[in-house]
């Protein structure tokens, strides 16, 4: 029988409500309380630096960030510098891995990228791996960026994943908020979206519901969408240590 999953859409959520949001739920989970959950959402205007933390790969000043209205945070999550904004479908799985499972670090980037090219396939789009990166790549574009951490639990055998994808879907986001850096530290090549691919429209929101049953191929759960409303007077969300503004180093 499968295990169930809840999934949230949200429309828009700032970084460090959704990063709060990840930590309650990672916590719950590894108390044994709760579901596992996938949140779909949109951020507004933010950087994130992983923890390969290359500040050389930001080419904006803080002056100029704060003109532009992006935030920038320092992460846990695997990886170097990304842009997250609106039109830009973000994924946080956020789902309990036994040890005794045959799924490591690698193989579950390599199954969230492969939700990504299954989906992309249905929509007449090539899409792979590009060798030594990770992420979901149309020739020499990033359509897909992803960063993730294994919380090793306290109170159960196994991990706890968070973080996750961010999929880049309407026109024009490789023009916003990814000219000011170096995306995910690869100088060389570029970024585009689903949008700039194909030539046709689409909402983040449609793609979200649309891209859990890819998902679900890969990660057999008994999937029910819930509203923010449900999850909410479930979970204890907290400031949690170890996340801040870049300028408050």
């Amino acid at each position: 029988m499968s295990k169930p999953l809840d999934v949230m859409y949200l429309p828009m959520l700032d970084y460090e409500e959704a990063w709060n949001r990840q930590k309650a739920i990672v916590h719950q989970l590894d108390e044994g309380e709760g579901a596992e959950q996938m949140l779909l959402l949109q951020h507004p205007p933010t950087y994130t630096i992983g923890s390969q933390n290359h500040p050389e790969h930001l080419l904006l000043s803080e002056d100029e960030l704060r003109e532009q209205g992006i935030s920038l945070f320092q992460i846990d999550r695997g990886g170097d510098i990304t842009y997250h904004g609106p039109g830009q479908l973000v994924g946080y799985p956020l789902l309990v891995l036994g040890r005794d499972e045959a799924l490591d670090l690698h193989g579950y980037l390599r199954r969230l990228e492969q939700m990504i090219m299954d989906y992309l396939a249905d929509q007449g789009i090539e899409a792979g791996r590009k060798e030594a990166y990770t992420g979901v790549w149309i020739g020499d574009l990033k359509i897909a960026a992803i960063g993730v951490k294994f919380n090793r639990c306290k109170h159960r055998r196994g991990f706890v994943t968070s973080h996750g994808f961010a999929f880049n879907i309407t026109s024009g986001i490789q023009h916003a908020g990814f000219q000011g850096i170096v995306p995910c530290g690869i100088e060389q090549y570029g970024v585009t979206s689903l949008e700039d691919i194909t030539g046709k429209t689409y909402t983040v929101e449609q793609v979200a519901q649309d891209i859990v049953p890819y998902f679900n191929r890969i990660f057999p759960y008994e999937i029910t969408w819930i509203t923010e409303k449900e999850a909410l007077p479930r979970l204890q969300i907290r400031q949690y240590k170890g996340f801040r503004f870049l300028s408050e180093q």
